[in-house]
């Protein structure tokens, strides 16, 4: 009989899920909006209700599926599936794992949203099952994930890996987690915006002031489109984003002498231009061993990875638990 796994990606508004063999293909996939309303409390039923249909749906046996693996955002113990704060949902000393075991009578493993997406991208995509591999997620912020010697990094309190807190500027931009020059402040799609700005100001007659003066407004899509199209101020931000994250890899190199880092989120489409910038940061700053061991590349996976990677994190656990 085959099995099959339940990959569940919570996000802010979306729920992603999907049915998943036990080789990592995708049986079937789909979303459903997160309720956020009452402080999230009918997340987890409206997760059941919706996965009971597509299994009934489907016709699959119940036994055929073997458990279910959640990536959910915030603060989380692993080992518990215990999520201690996840604010843009509004769940507080929230026990998941648990309230999701009593409604489907199946084993619920939980991670760290971008664990699972790490967890995902290593076992069906580009990280080919590397043994240490750092993933960053480029987005509207700087998210993260570290495999060492096979698995996950989660630390003393499930802090480890969140690698858009690592402190890049002295008296730099305020980040949301309360302190000042976070690499997410610089390197995330706003932190592009927040150079380009600064660019604008410092240059108003510029390719790039024109292009605010004329849509009102810039975005890091600009800023890489411009840069393509040979805007000398756009490519230096460029040049300036991807090295901090070289010199933040570089760094990381020395501690978890990874064998690939993956570039993924939604700046990352920029694709070859800004990665190509990044290796030669990274080149320019790690030691010579680092590099020599160290592959840098796209993530493949996209939204998929989440919900892959709560498969994976099923069979792992269940695999170290025989």
């Amino acid at each position: 009989m085959t099995e099959f796994l339940i990959g569940i990606d919570i996000g802010g508004t979306s729920v992603k899920i999907g049915i998943i063999e036990n080789n990592g293909a995708i049986l079937k996939k789909w979303e459903i909006p997160t309720n956020i309303s009452n402080g999230g409390m009918a997340i987890v039923n409206d997760i059941w209700l919706s996965v009971r249909e597509k299994v009934d749906s489907l016709n699959l046996n119940n036994t055929s599926i073997i458990g279910i693996g959640v990536g959910a955002p915030g603060f989380i113990n692993a080992e518990t599936g215990f999520v201690y704060e996840a604010v843009n949902i509004g769940w507080k000393n929230f026990d998941l794992a648990n309230q999701l075991k009593e409604k489907s009578g199946l084993p619920v493993f939980v991670e760290n949203d971008a664990n699972i997406a790490v967890l995902g991208e290593n076992w069906t995509g580009a990280g080919n099952q590397a043994q240490n591999l750092i993933a960053i997620t480029l987005g509207t912020g700087v998210g993260g994930g570290i495999i060492a010697n096979g698995s996950i990094l989660s630390g003393e309190n499930g802090m480890a890996g969140e690698l858009g807190h690592i402190h890049v500027e002295e008296n730099g931009y305020a980040c949301n987690c309360g302190n000042r020059g976070c690499l997410e402040t610089v390197t995330s799609a706003t932190g592009i915006v927040r150079q380009a700005i600064e660019k604008i100001e410092a240059f108003p007659a510029s390719l790039l002031g024109e292009t605010y003066k004329k849509n009102k407004r810039i975005t890091s899509k600009d800023v890489f489109e411009l840069a393509k199209n040979g805007d000398s101020i756009s490519n230096s931000i460029i040049k300036n984003t991807a090295d901090i994250l070289g010199r933040v890899i570089a760094n990381m190199g020395v501690i978890i002498n990874p064998s690939k880092v993956l570039i993924g989120g939604g700046v990352s489409t920029a694709g070859d231009q800004l990665i190509d910038e990044i290796r030669i940061a990274f080149e320019k700053h790690a030691l010579p061993r680092v590099i020599e061991a160290c592959e840098i590349k796209a993530a493949h996976l996209g939204n998929d990875a989440g919900i892959i990677g709560g498969a994976f994190l099923v069979l792992d656990k269940l695999h170290r638990n025989v």
